[in-house]
């Protein structure tokens, strides 16, 4: 049976701004996300029988139409017929490194993976953008999962403007592995409080993400000046997220009273992340953030930013 084994990397936002809401009353946003090197390792292969297995060996992930990457593979099913009565089913082992409910992306970049490994294994010769318009109908951050790098995203996340890569760039992550912060909680608890600074004219909500896309940080990014980037890290988020969850509060906090570059929590969190100049640097601070908080709870990873999304090996 032939298959494929596809490296699905997390992402982090290094901005994240709510303008509004838009007509399908999902919140308008611009993002500037960036996928990472800490990944998870997908295995697709062809089933003789009309099946979907999904095997993982982390005992939190679902294994059936709740997760991502299962429904991903039924939406590959829905759209292409033809090649599934061809080519039959799919089987699927999630080989988890991503922490979940983190805020990173995990289970959209399993999803990713899960297309870009089906295109491949029934031969349907899509592009890029035909995976990310069908990664779209799943998720928000499934688009920018298939591309990855350093981009803009808009709309609902889902339009993906590349940016120029800042590959190299070290980054440590910290996540308590029994925290988790519900996304839609975040965005409606967000709304319930700020709803009355959204931009109400579709020319206002433009004109915002204009400014995100000509602003400071995107001067940054393409001068790659990593000192900058670190100053101007932002995350609306963290206005609900940092008061109702304080041990979210204090990693931030721990993380900041240490040499870095720019400290934030990531999309919705848990995740909290720090730039760093040099690897070094980033050792350093992820000995330091362990000594200070020695909860085994507290998962820590020093990783870097890579300039691709999904990849086959």
């Amino acid at each position: 049976m032939k298959s494929y084994t596809l490296i699905a990397p997390a992402k982090i936002n290094l901005h994240l701004e709510i303008l509004g809401i838009r007509p399908d009353n999902y919140h308008e946003l611009v993002m500037i996300m960036q996928t990472v090197d800490l990944a998870d390792r997908v295995e697709i292969r062809s089933l003789s029988t009309d099946q979907i297995i999904l095997h993982c060996g982390h005992p939190n992930v679902p294994l059936d139409e709740t997760n991502l990457a299962y429904r991903a593979a039924e939406l590959m099913q829905r759209e292409f017929p033809t090649a599934f009565t061809h080519y039959g089913g799919v089987e699927i082992t999630l080989h988890k490194h991503i922490p979940i409910a983190a805020g990173l992306a995990g289970g959209s970049g399993n999803a990713a993976a899960v297309l870009v490994g089906i295109d491949l294994l029934w031969e349907l010769g899509l592009t890029q953008s035909d995976l990310q318009t069908l990664g779209a109908k799943l998720g928000s951050d499934v688009p920018f999962c298939i591309s990855g790098g350093t981009a803009i995203a808009t709309g609902r996340g889902e339009l993906i403007s590349p940016l120029p890569s800042l590959e190299g760039i070290y980054v440590v992550l910290g996540k308590y592995q029994s925290l988790e912060v519900s996304t839609p909680w975040a965005y409606t608890t967000y709304r319930h409080e700020f709803e009355h600074q959204y931009a109400q004219a579709p020319a206002s909500l433009a004109d915002r993400s204009h400014r995100v896309h000509s602003g400071e940080l995107v001067r940054a990014i393409v001068k790659r000046d990593s000192v900058k980037i670190g100053n101007l890290l932002y995350n609306d988020l963290e206005k609900v997220v940092l008061p109702a969850y304080p041990l979210v509060s204090q990693l931030r906090a721990e993380f900041q009273r240490h040499p870095n570059l720019g400290t934030m929590m990531s999309g919705s969190g848990p995740t909290v992340f720090s730039l760093a100049t040099s690897q070094a640097q980033a050792e350093a601070l992820y000995h330091q953030v362990r000594a200070a908080i020695p909860d085994p709870d507290l998962e820590l990873f020093v990783t870097q930013f890579c300039d691709r999304g999904v990849k086959v090996i």
